[in-house]
């Protein structure tokens, strides 16, 4: 009897596939563009692999959200301290407007809280010039 020799193992090669083509593959198919057979057939990759790449690349699409989430919140914060030096800046000119005219145009013109926050600027203010005057 012949005894039949092994042949070595013949492997498949397999295409390498872009990071940014799986991707794409992925949203295609959570999009509902096409299905995952579809997929499977129109770019030779198992179902197997795609599921794979779903279950992987979907938690990296959501982490990407995620952190651009956070850098959203983070350039809305230093928006709001900018407008908040803007907003304080302001209402110091309207005080200073009113202590050196003796109008109090806030309280026709602005409302309820902002008319109190400079009252309350425009109150400093004459009690800082008050005592720059007493001191003189």
């Amino acid at each position: 009897m012949e005894t039949n020799k092994k042949q070595p193992c013949r492997k498949n090669e397999y295409q390498k596939i872009s990071f940014d083509l799986k991707l794409s593959i992925i949203d295609e198919i959570n999009n509902g563009q096409i299905s995952a057979n579809y997929a499977s057939k129109k770019y030779g990759i198992s179902r197997g692999t795609l599921a794979y790449w779903i279950k992987k690349l979907s938690n990296f699409e959501a982490k990407s959200k995620a952190m651009s989430k956070n850098i959203e919140i983070k350039k809305l914060r230093e928006r709001i301290e900018e407008l908040e030096f803007v907003k304080d800046f302001q209402q110091d000119i309207i005080a200073d407007f009113e202590n050196i005219t003796g109008e109090h145009l806030s309280k026709k013109y602005l409302p309820e809280a902002l008319a109190k926050e400079i009252e309350k600027k425009r109150l400093n203010l004459s009690k800082q010039s008050g005592s720059i005057n007493a001191s003189e």
